[in-house]
């Protein structure tokens, strides 16, 4: 994630290799030419438009997480929820924040608001440059899946601290990273990650990365949580 940050777009990890390792995870695609949201081992690249498609194998990746995703603990939302309140009870029910959790919300949503970061030219701006042209896409009445992860802080720079996670509807046809939701009704599956398999890009632009600045967590924070400036 670090290494995005500072602007290093493009991967060697083909969507095919990738999907070798997990059914289930999130990331992007070089250039930043769409969010990434991998469910039940298919590969769906989100637009900043707000439209879905199946991505390519052949497809590469700067940055990704995927695991097989084997829920460990369940539970069904039946009153209308925010995500700080899904967050909550996420939290509660899992107490040690040590671990990497998967998560999936699959149901019913008031709203979704989304955002997904254009395809970049180069030379590449950094990752705090390229989200201000960003797109903001709200869906309303919507059935979908929310999904992606919790990340224990001793993993940033290598994953995104706190929640991370992207939408994709039930048609497969629209989506992106995920700002904020309301969940009317819905099933939170949760899986516990255990083990870390990490792959570096082996290209000159990593190698040449600033990979741990002064202000990391702040810019992790503004291309998470960032809207463009109105």
């Amino acid at each position: 994630m670090s290494a995005l940050l500072d602007g290093v777009y493009d991967g060697d990890l083909t969507v095919g290799e990738l999907l070798e390792h997990g059914d289930f995870g999130l990331g992007t695609f070089n250039a930043l030419d769409g969010e990434m949201l991998v469910l039940d081992g298919v590969c769906h690249r989100l637009r900043a438009d707000g439209t879905a498609e199946r991505a390519s194998l052949e497809d590469r990746t700067p940055f990704a997480v995927v695991t097989p995703f084997e829920p460990t603990v369940g539970f069904d939302v039946t009153t209308r929820t925010s995500r700080a309140d899904v967050v909550a009870q996420i939290i509660e029910r899992e107490d040690s924040q040590n671990y990497l959790f998967a998560v999936r919300v699959r149901g019913r949503f008031e709203s979704v608001t989304t955002r997904t970061v254009r395809k970049q030219q180069k030379p590449y701006p950094p990752m705090r440059e390229a989200v201000k042209d960003e797109a903001i896409v709200t869906f309303e009445a919507v059935d979908g899946t929310v999904a992606g992860f919790r990340t224990p802080l001793y993993e940033r720079g290598i994953g995104v601290p706190g929640g991370h996670v992207h939408f994709i509807d039930d048609e497969f046809t629209a989506g992106g990273h995920v700002l904020d939701f309301v969940l009317e009704r819905g099933r939170i599956d949760i899986c516990r990650g255990t083990d870390l398999q990490l792959r570096l890009p082996l290209n000159e632009s990593f190698g040449e990365a600033d990979l741990d600045p002064e202000d990391l967590d702040t810019q992790v924070r503004n291309a998470e949580n960032s809207r463009p400036p109105r």
